[in-house]
């Protein structure tokens, strides 16, 4: 990205309200969203109460939207709407950098457009989703935003999208997805009608440190790796034989030490999954099926 000149600053500011600014919807009194095509809206999961939600435009319009298609634990909904044709953003073609010029649009709730500006102060940053699931490569940047700004664009000096504003952080930076294949990826398939889902084993886990200080108080050889606490009875970790207090030490080819790596492996997930499990002192191979319907103790 180009340097900006502070004297253009005001003039590349106002411009960008004006050719991109209507294309920042408010969402559900609650959020921000970014016309990405005709009849498409992108926003955050966590600014929607269910599958509808209403869209508030630029001129006061608001509409009745439905979900095509969502990734909860990547926090990102997109929405079927009548855009009317608003304009719709064009994706930057380069990854930002540490230090590039950013400008933050958003619509909290529908009401009046803020534009600020900034610069990235960190990249590939880590956070949590809705649902804990940890979230890769976000976009730290300096451009103050209002409460219920997520779900708005960061765009470059020529308002091309960089990035949709997810999460604040404590020290009152915002962080953001990035656009890029991924992100491509997910507007496709959620255009088609495919909504996202990640696996799940079924199971709340108890955090490695801990876990290992509870095998050495019943008087167990200390071991760090996730310990299962609680089962879905009609969950694939159930199903496949797991029991409460079973250590997962592997997943697939991946040695599991915290519960990102698990989660990381869950994300990647096809239909099945093998794990090595200890229960007490016994290492057990398991192979889970997450298409199965029926309880089954299988061997990886």
């Amino acid at each position: 990205m180009s340097p900006i000149d502070h004297q253009e600053l005001p003039e590349t500011i106002r411009g960008l309200a004006e050719r991109v600014g209507p294309s920042v919807v408010g969402i559900n009194n609650r959020g921000c969203g970014v016309v990405v095509a005709d009849g498409l809206v992108i926003t955050n999961t966590h600014n929607l109460g269910g599958e509808e939600a209403v869209v508030t435009f630029g001129d006061g319009r608001q509409v009745e939207a439905s979900l095509a298609g969502a990734d909860i634990d990547g926090d990102l909904a997109l929405l079927r709407v009548d855009t009317a044709g608003s304009p719709v953003f064009e994706e930057a073609e380069a990854d930002v950098q540490l230090g590039d010029v950013v400008f933050a649009l958003s619509r909290p709730g529908g009401r009046s457009l803020r534009v600020t500006t900034g610069t990235v102060s960190s990249v590939d940053r880590a956070f949590r989703g809705p649902r804990g699931s940890r979230i890769t490569g976000g976009v730290e940047h300096t451009a103050p935003l209002p409460r219920g700004s997520s779900g708005g664009p960061i765009v470059d000096a020529g308002g091309r999208l960089v990035g949709i504003n997810t999460h604040r952080v404590d020290s009152g930076f915002y962080l953001a997805l990035p656009t890029g294949q991924d992100f491509r990826r997910f507007v496709e398939r959620a255009a088609a009608g495919e909504v996202a889902t990640r696996r799940s084993l079924g199971i709340a886990v108890v955090p490695p440190a801990a876990a290992r200080r509870m095998r050495v108080a019943v008087g167990l050889p200390p071991v760090e790796a996730p310990l299962i606490r609680a089962l879905d009875e009609s969950g694939p970790a159930a199903r496949a034989g797991l029991r409460r207090g079973d250590q997962i030490l592997r997943a697939g080819d991946v040695a599991i030490t915290t519960v990102d790596d698990l989660q990381q492996v869950l994300a990647d997930a096809g239909s099945s999954l093998s794990l090595r499990i200890l229960r007490g002192t016994d290492e057990i191979d398991v192979l889970v099926d997450f298409d199965a319907t029926e309880a089954s103790v299988g061997e990886a």
